[in-house]
């Protein structure tokens, strides 16, 4: 079968979303399935190549970050798509269309389902569900609302990666059936280390954005001096030089180490190097950093949000707290750090549920699935 998939982010570009499309593309590809990607050009990288297996074209686009993208990038995104995918369809001929997003992947989808009556999956990943980010997206979803519910009803199937973010959804459009398929993760490429337990070494990846929830940390942190720790923050964002003042304000600024965006082996290594992993996002799908950090061996705290709830259970592999409560996220920081016996069993146990429940194998065999159904009508 001929799967195409289609986000305007994909490695080295992006975060979580653009990962997971390259880990499906890979396990696709390792099931026997022919697979291409069309995703946004950025910088100097190659118009197209084949990577692993899975060929990449990169479509003309005006993204200018490596890390995110505006509403105008992705804008361009949907114009590019247009114009560059009828070419394409008609000499790749693909069977079936994987669209990561709702917009702006989604709106590509659509249209070739119309020109070409290619059938398409949309996979919702977060920020495309209205609701999701209402601090950042309000307007956008607002604007795009009555689209996104005509791109999911032609879709043949529409898929979440948790179910909060598939109740999220059904709120939105309760007309629309929504499946739930997690997303996976490489236990090959992350996996535990030998490591003490203490002192305590914090560690957060990701976009550093307001959604992080990276401030209500800082707080927290403040109130835990007189205990041994550190914190690094393996990622970049808008919302870096606020925390760095925040961490000065708050006398903690020695033990704050930002290393910018780093390379995926790099950030094996910080997984390995870490002996507790931290999430208070306000916001999240499925968060594949969530993934790494247990398949990595590391105990999680998270704030109790889609996603995160369904991957730490707490007392068996992680705590949970209240999304915005500092002073709860403080406390269970403190009842860990204090004892570093519990973390490690807690590790053991996050590494055990990622190998038992949560393989790329095991999402692309289910969305395999959902394609040969669609494909055989």
């Amino acid at each position: 079968m001929r799967i195409l998939i289609l986000n305007s982010e994909y490695p080295p570009v992006g975060g979580g979303a653009g990962n997971a499309s390259a880990y499906l593309a890979r396990a696709l590809v390792k099931q026997g399935q022919t697979v291409a990607v069309l995703t946004a050009r950025y910088d100097d990288l190659p118009h197209q190549e084949t990577r692993d297996g899975v060929l990449v074209r990169r479509l003309p686009a005006l993204r200018k970050r490596l890390d995110r993208s505006s509403a105008a990038e992705q804008l361009s995104f949907i114009f590019s798509g247009a114009v560059y995918t009828t070419p394409f369809a008609r000499s790749w001929r693909p069977d079936v269309i994987i669209a990561f997003f709702g917009m702006p992947s989604g709106a590509i989808a659509w249209l070739m389902r119309r020109f070409f009556g290619v059938p398409y999956v949309v996979s919702l990943r977060g920020g495309d569900v209205p609701g999701f980010r209402p601090y950042d997206f309000g307007l956008y979803y607002r604007l795009s609302g009555p689209f996104l519910r005509r791109i999911w009803h032609d879709a043949g199937a529409v898929i979440a990666n948790s179910r909060g973010l598939r109740d999220l959804g059904n709120a939105f459009d309760a007309a629309t059936p929504i499946g739930v398929i997690p997303n996976g993760v490489d236990a090959s490429r992350f996996t535990p280390a030998g490591r003490d337990w203490a002192p305590g070494r914090l560690l957060f990846v990701g976009r550093i954005v307001y959604q992080k929830g990276l401030d209500v940390l800082l707080r927290a942190l403040g109130g835990l001096r007189d205990l041994e720790w550190s914190l690094t923050l393996a990622g970049d964002g808008k919302q870096r030089p606020e925390l760095e003042a925040q961490a000065s304000a708050l006398g903690i600024a020695e033990r704050i180490h930002f290393t910018g965006w780093l390379a995926k082996d790099a950030v094996a290594a910080q997984y390995r190097q870490a002996n507790l992993y931290v999430a208070p996002s306000r916001n999240e799908g499925m968060p594949n950093v969530v993934l790494e950090a247990m398949a990595s061996g590391l105990p999680v705290v998270a704030s109790e949000v889609a996603g995160n709830g369904e991957l730490v259970t707490p007392g068996f592999n992680g705590l949970l707290v209240p999304p915005e409560d500092a002073e709860a996220l403080q406390a269970a920081l403190r009842s860990l750090l204090s004892e570093p016996e519990k973390m490690q069993k807690m590790g053991a146990a996050s590494r055990q549920r990622v190998v038992e429940s949560y393989t790329w194998d095991s999402a692309a065999a289910q969305y395999l699935e959902i394609a040969r159904e669609l494909v055989q009508g």
